[in-house]
């Protein structure tokens, strides 16, 4: 896809309401668990909360402090990173973290005074000594992880804004696949494809994975999470699951392709019941839906004498997040009685894999649920894709 081609108009930054109503919304969850003060964690760019509440990706490490009646207050890990983290957290007070984090997070806690009855909320990777310095400070540690998560399964219209174009990014690597995925290129080579597609259009990569494999003598069933020097080779099927995004909103799409022949008998029937479940699933999505409905609703897999590797739905965005299920033969743990909710973002993705997990494809992608089922949020070619 030639860069001229693309509409490269990006969502506007999230309104200040946006970020206010975040800010009340996380506030609310935690005073239902008896809290009225929530300190919040990033480290090594891990800690989805962080960029949630005040748009700030996390780099080296950064801790929020939000309370009723105050800005987020932003804490910055290396000093240089300042500048820009005032920059994009335009609600927050932004400031170093300091050499300690934890002595800089305690003054403050001191410095505002008693948090009701002694506990404080806490969100994402919290370390044993800073956990141990809190309670040396005579605060009880309260984690606010489950209900974090079910604020974040919920998009808003601004949020769904950003992941469609998370989607739109994704979207452009699987054409850039469609159009120069050939014989003689390396795993590392596809990788480069699909990034040079979107990184020029303001995309970053969330994940690309690729499996490569013989379609007359399979050995790999589902993608593989890091690139080898392989190479393709005509006959090859190749698996990817790829997700571009958006300043931290990612799409998700996952197809397979034939490479520079006719797919076998076998690749053929893999495929057709991927697209037979990802259907079936999809067409029962709708608030309150249960875990219990979407097995069934994938049973043709079972039915058909194949089974799955990979997880048959999860949620997506800000996380990879419940409901995670996976079809009734994967040895999976319990999905629980999470139903779906209006709002949500889920990837449906069928791995249809043979029992012997030697040979498998993969056909889904990013959709939204609201009221009337649900609807996807890529345009990406579908079906086999066969190249050239």
């Amino acid at each position: 896809m030639d860069i001229d081609d693309v509409d490269i108009d990006a969502p506007p930054d999230f309104t200040p309401a946006e970020m206010k109503r975040r800010h009340r919304d996380l506030l609310a969850a935690a005073m239902d668990q008896g809290v009225n003060r929530v300190l919040s964690v990033g480290v090594q760019r891990f800690g989805s909360a962080i960029q949630w509440l005040t748009g700030w990706p996390v780099t080296r490490e950064a801790y929020v402090l939000s309370e009723e009646g105050r800005p987020d207050c932003l804490y910055v890990g290396y000093f240089n990173h300042v500048p820009q983290a005032t920059e994009l957290a335009a609600e927050a007070e932004v400031s170093w973290v300091g050499p300690s984090p934890v002595e800089t997070v305690l003054a403050e806690l001191s410095r505002r005074g008693p948090v009701s009855g002694g506990r404080i909320g806490v969100l994402g990777p919290l370390s044993v000594p800073f956990h141990r310095a809190l309670v040396g400070a005579g605060l009880e540690v309260v984690d606010l992880g489950r209900a974090y998560i079910r604020l974040r399964q919920v998009k808003s219209a601004e949020e769904l804004a950003w992941l469609q174009r998370g989607a739109e990014l994704s979207d452009a690597g699987i054409d850039a696949l469609v159009a120069g995925l050939r014989s003689g290129l390396t795993e590392y080579d596809l990788c480069d494809l699909v990034e040079r597609a979107y990184v020029p259009l303001g995309g970053t990569t969330h994940i690309h994975y690729f499996g490569v494999t013989s379609m007359a003598d399979p050995r790999r069933a589902n993608p593989a999470q890091y690139p080898s020097a392989r190479r393709v080779a005509a006959g090859d099927a190749v698996v990817v699951e790829l997700s571009a995004a958006y300043r931290g909103h990612p799409g998700q799409v996952l197809r397979t392709f034939a490479v520079e022949t006719e797919p076998t008998p076998l690749y053929r029937d893999l495929h057709a019941v991927a697209e037979a479940a990802f259907a079936a699933v999809r067409d029962v999505l709708r608030p309150g839906t249960t875990v219990a409905e979407i097995q069934a609703a994938a049973g043709v897999i079972e039915d058909a004498g194949f089974t799955t590797v990979d997880d048959l739905v999860h949620g997506f965005g800000g996380g990879y997040l419940p409901p995670v299920i996976g079809s009734k033969s994967r040895d999976h743990a319990p999905a629980g009685d999470d139903r779906v909710r209006a709002g949500m973002t889920v990837v449906v993705q069928p791995n249809v894999a043979t029992t012997d997990h030697t040979a498998g494809v993969q056909f889904g992608e990013l959709v939204h649920i609201d009221d009337d089922g649900a609807r996807s949020l890529h345009r990406a070619p579908g079906g086999l894709l066969k190249v050239p």
